[in-house]
């Protein structure tokens, strides 16, 4: 796979029609900088407005992917992505001017013909890859649909069909290697079975439709009267070839249709934003399963981007505070006492460890089969470590209780178990006003988050309460 970025030596121009809108569509695809991605911009329109080919922009996947931004939208973008995602390109801009890829025969191949003529240009930067650490997984158990990407130093997909079809049957259909996609995955065309079709042509709903831009599959008994109907509807003589195809349409490969999924699914994994390293295995894969998965995979980006930018703690390190020292500030004391060390400490935030054992009283009578720490407890130990961040701005912390006004958007996330460490850490929201503080409290066992919460507590004179 490239190292470095890329994008295309020079502008291409593609003209056609859209396949739902059936109206002529002039593509130019532009050369753009590093970390440009792939956008769309909509020249036909009052401000040229840009779309993102980001999961999040996605507002339909019934009849292909469409995007929306900006008061804009982009219909059937998935064969394009593919070709680009296909030859490892990163950086384009794609002017429309009208709101849908031309479908041209149906298959990613003219845009990869004509993306290898006009060529490469190597940037300077590294490929932004996003790489499979561990098992990402989207199901969906009512349509049989499920889809996980796997750790794998390359981009290696799998992908299954089963439509219950005696012409189809189950197909599958694979690639080792990304650049595989322009020989084996390129030229297999979109399909669709004759009911489908005839549902979306009564309902005008595939304007830009003909035998040329997809394979139409005979999934049922076809009279001469439906067959010249269609004739007419067509414009030339449709029959049904033994294979269960419409009008003797010779496929590219015996299992087309298992690998223009495979494409679509390329295409559609655009979505994510940038390059991925892993293995994709797919069965009966789908727009709207495509781009689930794509969001799944970019919440766990924004996850591990969140991991990285959490500081990771020694817990044998010199603390700040040890458990007496700790006594002396807080009036808590056993069992309720929750913070054994305070690691860090500034005026604006403050680190707090918890060793969580088997010989605390709580266990007795809480899951004592199958010990949990509780949440609220969670919560308790990272507002008393919050609460030697408060202490810690008045000279005689002794003489001061921290009285906790709210709890928000308290969230718990991995069960802490005895034998855990629970390294928390609560920093100022904003400066402390009037006695008051705000802080965001981030509870951790290794590089995991257990819980976190946002919290506001007042600190008042002992002899005031």
């Amino acid at each position: 796979m490239n190292v470095k970025q890329r994008t295309i030596k020079s502008e291409i121009s593609i003209s056609g029609i859209g396949l739902h809108t059936g109206r002529s569509v002039n593509m130019v695809i532009k050369p753009a900088p590093e970390y440009h991605w792939y956008k769309f911009q909509r020249v036909d329109l009052e401000g040229n407005p840009i779309i993102d080919v980001d999961a999040d922009n996605v507002t339909d996947t019934s009849r292909g992917t469409t995007i929306s931004q900006n008061g804009a939208s982009v219909s059937t973008i998935e064969h394009l992505m593919a070709a680009l995602v296909g030859l490892q390109i990163d950086n384009v801009l794609i002017e429309l001017d009208a709101p849908e890829v031309p479908i041209l025969d149906g298959s990613a191949r003219i845009f990869v013909d004509k993306l290898i003529e006009t060529g490469y240009v190597e940037q300077d930067a590294d490929r932004d890859y996003y790489e499979i650490k561990e098992n990402v997984t989207y199901i969906e158990k009512d349509r049989k649909v499920e889809i996980m990407a796997m750790p794998l130093d390359g981009y290696r997909l799998t992908c299954m069909i089963d439509f219950n079809s005696p012409v189809l049957g189950s197909q599958h259909a694979s690639i080792s290697n990304i650049t595989e996609f322009k020989n084996e995955i390129s030229g297999s065309r979109t399909f669709c079975f004759l009911h489908e079709l005839e549902a979306l042509l009564s309902n005008n709903l595939i304007k830009g439709g003909d035998l040329s831009n997809a394979i139409v599959v005979v999934d049922k008994e076809v009279s001469d009267v439906e067959l010249e109907k269609l004739s007419t509807l067509f414009n030339k003589s449709v029959d049904v070839a033994s294979e269960g195809i419409l009008n003797n349409i010779q496929l590219r490969y015996r299992n087309e249709p298992a690998r223009h999924k495979l494409l679509d699914m390329i295409g559609d994994l655009a979505l994510v934003g940038r390059p991925i390293k892993g293995h994709i295995m797919a069965a009966r894969p789908g727009h709207a399963a495509n781009v689930a998965f794509a969001k799944k995979i970019k919440a766990q980006i924004k996850r591990d981007r969140n991991r990285k930018n959490i500081k990771t703690y020694d817990p044998n390190m010199k603390p700040v505070y040890d458990t007496v020292q700790i006594m002396n500030i807080l009036p808590h004391r056993q069992p309720f006492l929750m913070v054994d060390k305070i690691l860090e400490l500034s005026e604006t935030h403050v680190v707090g460890l918890k060793n969580v054992t088997m010989n605390e009283d709580l266990f007795m009578g809480h899951f004592p089969g199958s010990p949990v720490f509780p949440g609220v407890l969670q919560i308790e130990a990272m507002a008393q470590t919050g609460g030697i961040l408060v202490l810690n701005t008045v000279p005689d912390p002794e003489n001061w209780l921290t009285l906790f006004l709210k709890i928000e958007n308290a969230r718990f996330k991995n069960q802490v178990t005895p034998g855990d460490t629970v390294i928390f850490t609560c920093e100022l929201l904003e400066p402390i006003r009037r006695g008051i503080a705000k802080m965001k409290g981030l509870g951790m066992v290794g590089d995991k988050v257990v819980s976190e919460a946002e919290l506001m507590a007042q600190i008042v004179k002992v002899k005031n309460i």
